[in-house]
This record gives C-alpha cells, structure tokens and sequence, in this order.
C-alpha cells in the first residue's frame, strides 16, 4: 500500500498512511488492550483504518479463543468488539473506505454478507462509530459545504455494552465535553464548575436493543 495517495493531499491535510508494521509494533506496545475485547480504542485520524482494523482483528482472535465453541456468544461477542473502536476522519473518501474495511474483516470472520441481521446491525454500529468530523474543533462535518464550524454539530459517540442474552446498551456522549475541552479556556480548576458526574453524564439513553433491532436502525 502507498503511504500517499496524492501530494496535493499531503499538502492541504499532511495525509500520510502509516506502514503496516509500524502499525503492528506500536500496538504491541499495548498488546493486553488489543486483545481485551472490550477494550476501547479511539483513533481522532482514522483515514482508511491501517490501525482501528488491525484492532478489530486482534479482538476477533480474542472471541474466537473465548467463545468460538458457541456460535451464538460468538457473533455477539464479536459485535461487542466492534462497538469498542472508535475514529474519527475529516476526509469523506477515507472515512468510507474505513468503514468498508472493518466491515470487511467482521463479514469475513462471522462468514456473513449484507442479507444477515448481524451485517446490518454491524454496518449501523460502524455508522455510529466511524465519524465523518474534525477532531481538532471536535465537530462532524458531512456534507454541511461553507457553514461555519461554530454551527456544525459536536461529535458524539455511543458507548456500546453487552447485557448478555443477546440485548446491547447504548449511551451517547459529546466528545468535546468528555475531553473537558470546552472548559480549556476557564480560570482555576481544569473542569470548574462541571464535576466528573456532569461530564460523564450521557446526553441520550437507549433502551437495551438486539442484534434485529439494531439492524433495523
């Protein structure tokens, strides 16, 4: 793979791809985390996922050690491991060819394609995860053409868990607000007046949904 697709694009956004066993090396420095299941992992330049996919296979190895004798923990388990990465990537090709990416490799391992539940809820759980955003403003940016970045929505993520029997939480969070960003600027304390229990209070609360209903969504 080239580590460059255009000069123009090193130019206007210092796009650059990192190598394959670059990638490899600096994830063995956290190698208990990649293969932790339900480890969270957060890539703010995703681009077309060299790291997050590497990632989900170390964590689909995981599932298939913990859980490969039961097709039913399996599946699930391995739809929890994708709900635990995260990315974030200003470029919209990159971003799409991301998600097609990890949607390949978990189609791949479950031996499954788009007429399964399971691809759909994936597919939506990649929507949700995978943003289309600026992680320096910490807002989306999708196809909003000249509007101002003040008026663009803040990126939010879901925090994804399994309840077991199949049923799958999830909350919402606005990054800019679990970073503590939007508080750089105020005197004293780092957090002033918002306590750990305001940051970390979600902004939306789902009601526990399966793998059918999600691929509804």
């Amino acid at each position: 793979m080239s580590l460059v697709k255009s000069k123009q694009r090193v130019a206007d956004h210092g796009e650059v791809f990192t190598p394959a066993w670059m990638v490899e090396t600096m994830l063995d420095l956290v190698r208990d985390e990649t293969e932790r299941i339900d480890a969270r992992f957060l890539e703010p330049a995703c681009g077309s996922g060299n790291f997050i996919v590497q990632i989900l296979k170390r964590k689909l190895a995981a599932v298939e050690v913990k859980f490969g004798k039961s097709d039913f923990e399996r599946q699930h388990y391995a739809l929890l491991g994708l709900m635990c990465i995260y990315g974030i990537e200003l470029l919209a090709d990159n971003i799409a060819e991301c998600r097609a990416n990890m949607l390949d490799v978990f189609a791949e391992y479950l031996n499954m394609d788009e007429t399964d539940d399971l691809y759909r809820a994936a597919t939506h759980v990649l929507s949700v995860n995978l943003v289309h955003g600026d992680a320096l403003t910490m807002r989306t940016v999708g196809d909003i053409g000249g509007q101002p970045i003040k008026d663009r929505p803040p990126i939010t993520f879901a925090e994804w868990g399994y309840l077991g029997k199949g049923k799958f939480m999830r909350r919402d969070f606005r990054f800019d607000v679990l970073t503590g960003s939007s508080k750089f600027s105020e005197e004293g304390s780092l957090w002033a007046d918002q306590g750990k229990h305001d940051i970390f209070t979600p902004i939306k609360t789902h009601p526990p949904m399966t793998v059918r209903e999600l691929a509804a969504q």
